[in-house]
């Protein structure tokens, strides 16, 4: 057993007693958009600006820095020494930032995010604007705080570490070439379900069937919980993980696509370490590879036929008389329906990577001068109808539609296609180790793939960065590929005429 040098000892207590008053935080986020009356938004925005500052002030005390240039020379295992760069490199971060500056901006994600609320109700951008305007110029300041030479690389790094514009864009021009082809098969065929079949499903029915999928997965409701909200999203901590997802009688698939979604987030946060939480030790990798967990369970298994193949019944049993015209192939053909849409959350699989394509460009666009904040609903109609062939027809099925520009998530957009990436290549690396892993999905057995995932990606924390952990589970970096096959191979079967 490797001995550590006291100073070691101290500082993982130092963040232990950092993530316990951050993770506060996101709790407070959580009821901010599930419980949090609605004439409160005031007084929530005072409390985490308060509360951001302090978690601030004690992230950056001296005491720390001086725990961590002691260990800077200090003979470290390979995990002791993720801890320090982890620690260094958030600590070397948030001492650039003003005190001042921390608890404006997080006093304008609160202000934001119910200013998109509003504006998204009303469909009307321009109130969101200045919001949007601000957001942009506090990431802009906070870049420059912490010295970086271009700001959108430095916002991405913060979300997937190691990742840039250079790297991402090769990787998206690549994808976008293979899946024309593909999207032109099956928009081409004449196979397809009508989706105003599937109305009038009761929302508290919904949520039963849900509940037995997300447990069945593994979720631990003792440590974690499921509530609405406007736009599904998982946080909290791996002791207590905090989910949502929507409901809607007339689109219920969605419900649980999201919950699975979601469920693939929260089974990773309580996969991590619990011990070492807030340390590299206990940390996610980035959001890619949280993407490729979520993506993974809502995807590759929750939308295969080895799932619905166990399910269905139970569905059918929940929706008897709504189900009653739809075969089971209609039912399959149903949930893995391709077509342009405008709303993002509800696309395929196919199409999905389209829509952040869309919004990569302008968020690149916004941070590079391109683009103005008041051009930005025309820039988004015009980018939608070159890469998606679709033109909103309202700010809210278009610019207004998600919620992270509100809490100033730039950068974080990129993170859904690298981690669609990631989970096929996952993909195909666990069948290598479970080759039995679909027939298993078929009788509801989900332990081996949970495991599989508790052991190479839970466990390793955030010891490496995404195309070195990419690299080191599934013996090559990100690449296109291995996703491209997936959707030909579920695809295009499904559309052949």
């Amino acid at each position: 057993m490797t001995t550590h040098p006291p100073a070691y000892s101290h500082l993982l207590a130092e963040l232990r007693r950092l993530d316990r008053l951050s993770s506060s935080l996101g709790i407070l986020f959580w009821d901010e958009q599930t419980n949090m009356p609605p004439k409160s938004a005031q007084l929530r925005g005072e409390q985490t600006a308060a509360l951001s500052e302090l978690v601030h002030r004690e992230s950056t005390r001296p005491e720390i820095g001086e725990l961590l240039a002691k260990l800077k020379e200090a003979d470290l295992d390979e995990d002791a020494a993720a801890v320090v760069r982890e620690a260094r490199k958030a600590y070397n971060r948030a001492t650039c930032l003003p005190g001042e500056y921390v608890a404006r901006a997080a006093a304008a994600r609160s202000a934001g995010f119910h200013a998109w609320v509003e504006a998204r109700k009303d469909n009307d951008f321009a109130q969101f604007a200045p919001h949007l305007e601000a957001q942009i110029d506090l990431a802009r300041e906070g870049a420059h705080y912490q010295g970086a030479t271009d700001v959108y690389d430095h916002l991405i790094d913060s979300f997937d570490p190691g990742m840039t514009s250079a790297i991402i864009d090769p990787l998206f021009a690549e994808l976008e070439e293979g899946i024309r082809p593909i999207l032109g098969t099956i928009l081409g065929s004449e196979r397809g379900v009508d989706p105003s079949l599937f109305k009038g499903f009761p929302e508290d029915k919904q949520e039963v069937f849900l509940r037995e999928v997300v447990t069945a997965f593994g979720f631990d409701f003792g440590r974690g919980r499921i509530d609405r909200a406007i736009h599904p999203f998982c946080g909290g901590h791996p002791e207590d993980t905090r989910m949502t997802t929507r409901y809607d009688s007339d689109n219920p698939l969605d419900s649980i696509t999201s919950a699975m979604h979601e469920t693939g987030h929260a089974l990773y946060e309580q996969g991590l370490n619990r011990e070492f939480a807030g340390t590299a030790l206990g940390s996610s990798v980035g959001m890619a590879v949280h993407e490729s967990q979520s993506r993974l369970w809502e995807n590759q298994v929750g939308r295969s036929r080895a799932f619905w193949r166990h399910w269905e019944p139970r569905y059918r049993e929940l929706f008897p008389e709504q189900l009653a015209p739809l075969s089971s192939a209609d039912l399959h053909l149903a949930i893995n329906r391709v077509a342009i849409t405008p709303i993002r959350v509800d696309a395929d699989e196919v199409t999905y990577n389209l829509h952040i394509l869309l919004r990569y460009q302008m968020e690149r666009d916004l941070f590079s001068g391109k683009l103005t904040v008041k051009d930005v609903p025309a820039a988004w109609n015009a980018r939608s109808a070159e890469i998606l062939r679709f033109t909103p027809q309202t700010d809210r099925e278009g610019c207004l539609q998600d919620v992270h520009w509100s809490e100033g998530l730039f950068g974080y957009f990129p993170s859904y296609t690298l981690g669609n990436l990631l989970a096929a290549q996952l993909w195909y690396r666990l069948q290598e180790d479970l080759p039995d892993v679909e027939a298993q999905i078929g009788r509801a057995e989900f332990t081996p793939l949970l495991e599989w995932l508790r052991n190479h990606v839970h466990s390793l924390g955030r010891r490496y960065y995404t195309q070195t952990f990419a690299q080191k589970v599934t013996g090559s970096p990100l690449t296109p590929q291995p996703l491209l096959r997936y959707l030909r191979e579920r695809y295009l079967p499904l559309y052949s005429n």
